[in-house]
């Protein structure tokens, strides 16, 4: 029984050392795909044009990318049209897609005895991306490139449609221990906030793979008076909402549209402690 609770007690302080960072603290940010961000670089020096390095890493790539080198933004990667660094050394991201979703290290450099050295230690940013895609696809749908929004035409009562809420999310624990341990949550709700898993209509679902983390479906047959009816998909952290997706139906030719409600705060920064 005593190494069952040794057992136990390593794997907490492993957990609480992979939260906590090299750094002693770092940052995690909760967007939807198709918002604006900052990733805040938390050891800032002065002049950040001339000294800062940003550098990304994906479980996508096996080598992290040279974002910003120098305070000048590389040309040669993908998002470079997207990115841009602020006068405290924060990074920007315009239009986030979930292919962002990563760890974001903000480095300072300073020129000593002919030779660039590191100054003080990494500021670490999680970025993890919430998006929503639909089901089944139509031939006919579009999306739009300047807001996290995506439309759909040719739905109608009758028909099946599930909505799949996806969380991209970068760690260096399991998916069991974030639910488990730090109370990270995806939930669909309706209008008024309810949950729907309360609600016989709609089958919920969650499960997760190799890039998500946490998957939430919502599968429902379309009703007359869902016309106009609004679904939101939200994240939760301890039981506070981080940031959410809405998704209305619209009949008669309507486009539906997956937007982003105003009321939600999708650029706030919390840190595991």
């Amino acid at each position: 029984m005593a190494d069952k609770c040794d057992l136990c007690l390593l794997g907490l302080i492993i957990l609480s050392s992979l939260l906590t960072g090299i750094s002693g603290v770092d940052d995690h940010v909760f967007i939807s795909s198709g918002e604006y961000v900052r990733l805040p670089c938390n050891n800032a020096l002065s002049d950040c044009k001339s000294k800062t390095a940003w550098n990304y890493n994906s479980f996508r790539r096996s080598a992290a990318v040279e974002l910003i080198t120098g305070g000048i933004k590389n040309k040669d990667t993908e998002r470079h049209e997207r990115l841009s660094l602020e006068s405290d050394c924060s990074l920007n991201i315009k239009n986030v897609t979930e292919e962002d979703y990563g760890l974001y290290i903000c480095q300072q450099w300073i020129y000593v005895n002919g030779k660039d050295q590191r100054q003080g230690p990494d500021a670490r940013v999680y970025l993890h991306v919430l998006h929503v895609s639909v089901s089944p696809s139509s031939s006919s749908s579009s999306s739009s490139s300047s807001s996290s929004s995506s439309s759909q035409t040719g739905i109608s009562p009758g028909r099946s449609v599930t909505l799949s809420c996806q969380l991209y999310l970068y760690t260096g624990f399991s998916c069991d221990d974030l639910v488990s341990y730090e109370g990270v949550e995806l939930l669909w709700v309706n209008q008024a906030g309810v949950d729907l898993k309360t609600d016989s209509r709609y089958q919920i679902l969650s499960s997760s793979d190799q890039y998500h983390c946490i998957i939430i479906t919502l599968t429902t047959t379309l009703l007359n008076e869902d016309n106009n009816r609004e679904w939101r998909c939200q994240l939760t952290h301890r039981n506070q909402l981080k940031t959410s997706v809405r998704y209305t139906v619209k009949y008669s030719g309507e486009k539906t549209v997956l937007e982003e409600p105003h009321n939600v705060s999708n650029t706030k920064v919390y840190q595991y402690h």
